[in-house]
């Protein structure tokens, strides 16, 4: 091998012995006659020291002065202790230095785009299009190391709980539902495509079906969805299934798993089991299914209260069905411009306006509302706990709406006031799901999460009459605002997977055409079953206090799909087309 050691590895142990280096030259300086190099791998940096002396030393010391920045280079000589007051604490080789016999240029480079170990952050379009550049830096180095270090310790984990690592298909077929598939040509089958995996769902089923138990996949997934800054087109989940289980078996394996990785990676102790809520609780106290429990403001219903009032706005929403429910904000006074761009965003939520309260400290209410609370004014501030300084705002009209508007607030006005949270990791259980949801566009039920997932056993009566009210076996993590990812105790009778499949529009014909393969599975014996899908790069991206799902991935894409490193996606040849019995309807764009 070239070498013998990593730099950042060398240590006072290592004194007077023969080493050989190889790496990046991070800097060269030139202190009054002795020349310093920072050399740098992945590991760390070390210092090389070169004497102008004479005979070889002289020739090195020429050698050194012509390096630069990025130059790959290989050095060999002896470790040795810095003088006393020149070690540098900040590096953990930083006692040690390299006394070097030996010096080669394995590889120029030309001068960066921008400096790979400066402090100020990259423009982001020039770290993807330089992506080999941008990789280098000690803190995307170590996030590339940390992520290694998580899935050894998933692997490690569900290894020792039974779980077999199985790959299954990269090229399968169009499913309905979810996000757009990305889709495959194929060249032997003209008019016929593949689809990538937007997740292993029928086929870890299927694996069910087979007897192995307990499955687990490190497994890379694509949709074809608008993106932002946690999403990717591409992107990967820690995959599992297991036989003969409930929600309370699937849940603390997870739980289990999770504690291992944060505890092995971070050296944090979880608190075990995981708060749990109902998605109806959920929605009524955060307005969202996926709460950031660091941010302890809650909503309130009000409509009993409202429903005392003369004000029109709250009767009206109240005799229509709807509700009138508030949001207190502790100790964040809010002006009357800030309250009306407020209004307008919610606009796109369906909120019909933004009504408002703030107590004095004499305890006297001001705001829109305030003069029809009469000598409720008390049972209102009771209600809401609300004290001098603090700000409620009000919505009025259809649940769905007004928990939807008045979660949307407590996200955006928290971030816009920098509001404090709790430290911590605040892991949640979301349960009980809606088995369907209805599709105001297409006009008929979809599956809230995947049309194989279980309903209630005493909710399959409400299947066919009331489809609403139908809650699935079905659960999602959140952690810190973020959803992690979610699972299901499957269907795994033949039986119920058509009465779903029926409830969602799918003919009894488009059923055995598009998954006769697993309902035909079903017939054969299928074992109870569940599992979850988690999202191992946004659970990175939180560990690691990233700001984006593209700092904890090696090559990632843009907020467009493009790789701006290679330039995908792109056109290809006519022959390339030809082949594939495909013909342009459009002239190809690069659209980067």
């Amino acid at each position: 091998m070239l070498r013998t050691h990593y730099c950042g590895e060398l240590r006072p142990a290592h004194a007077g012995q023969e080493v050989a280096l190889a790496g990046w030259v991070r800097t060269v300086r030139d202190h009054g006659g002795l020349l310093f190099l920072d050399l740098r791998d992945r590991s760390g940096v070390v210092q090389v020291v070169f004497h102008p002396g004479r005979g070889e030393e002289a020739d090195l010391f020429r050698q050194a002065q012509e390096l630069r920045a990025e130059y790959v280079v290989l050095v060999r000589g002896k470790v040795s202790m810095r003088p006393p007051g020149r070690a540098n604490p900040a590096l953990p080789s930083g006692e040690v230095e390299v006394i070097p016999s030996y010096l080669e240029v394995l590889a120029p480079s030309l001068v960066p785009p921008f400096e790979v170990d400066g402090r100020a952050e990259p423009d982001e379009s020039l770290r993807l299009r330089y992506r080999y550049l941008d990789l280098r830096r000690p803190v995307m180095l170590e996030r590339l190391g940390f992520r290694h270090r998580a899935v050894k310790a998933v692997r490690d984990f569900l290894d020792s709980r039974g779980f077999w690592e199985v790959e299954t298909p990269a090229l399968t077929r169009s499913t309905p539902e979810g996000a757009r598939d990305y889709l495959v040509p194929s060249r032997v089958q003209p008019g016929h495509f593949y689809a990538l995996p937007q997740s292993p769902q029928l086929f870890k089923q299927l694996l069910m079906v087979a007897g192995v138990d307990r499955y687990f996949q490190i497994a890379r997934c694509f949709r074809d969805e608008d993106l932002r800054a946690d999403r990717q087109p591409e992107f990967t989940q820690i995959d599992l299934e297991m036989a003969f289980v409930d929600e309370e078996d699937v849940l603390t394996v997870m739980e289990e798993m999770l504690g291992h990785v944060f505890r092995t990676c971070l050296g944090v102790e979880l608190e075990l089991p995981f708060p749990r809520l109902s998605w109806d609780e959920a929605m009524d106290r955060f307005g969202t299914d996926k709460p950031d429990l660091r941010l302890p403001w809650e909503i309130r219903d009000l409509s009993d209260l409202a429903a005392r009032t003369e004000f029109r706005i709250f009767r009206d929403a109240l005799a229509e069905g709807g509700t009138v429910r508030g949001l207190r904000l502790p100790g964040i006074a809010l002006t009357r411009r800030e309250i009306d761009a407020l209004t307008a965003e919610i606009a796109s939520l369906g909120g019909r306006g933004l009504a408002w309260l703030a107590w004095e400290d004499g305890g006297q209410v001001r705001g829109s509302v305030a003069r029809f609370l009469g000598g409720d004014a008390p049972a209102w501030r009771e209600r809401l706990a609300a004290g001098p300084g603090d700000t409620v705002l009000i919505s009025a009209g259809p649940l769905q709406v007004v928990r939807r508007v008045l979660g949307f607030l407590r996200t955006r006005v928290a971030e816009e006031k920098e509001a404090v949270r709790e430290p911590g990791w605040r892991f949640l259980w979301v349960v009980g799901f809606p088995l369907l949801e209805w599709n105001e566009e297409e006009g008929r039920w979809q599956a809230e999460h995947h049309p194989f997932t279980s309903p209630l056993e005493e909710h399959l009566p409400l299947l066919e009459t009331d489809p609403g009210k139908v809650r699935a076996r079905c659960y999602d993590l959140v952690l810190n605002g973020e959803e992690l990812g979610s699972g299901s105790i499957r269907i795994h009778r033949r039986d119920l997977q058509e009465r779903v499949f029926r409830a969602i529009g799918i003919t009894p014909e488009e059923a055995r055409e598009r998954f006769g393969f697993l309902l035909e599975a079903f017939a054969y014996g299928a074992p109870p079953h569940g599992g979850f899908a988690l999202g191992l790069d946004r659970l990175l991206m939180l560990m690691v206090g990233a700001p984006s799902m593209r700092d904890v991935i090696a090559f990632p894409k843009t907020a467009r799909a493009a790789c701006l490193l290679t330039g995908a996606p792109a056109p290809v040849s006519p022959a390339q087309l030809a082949e594939l019995h495909l013909r342009l309807a459009i002239p190809s764009t690069r659209g980067h």
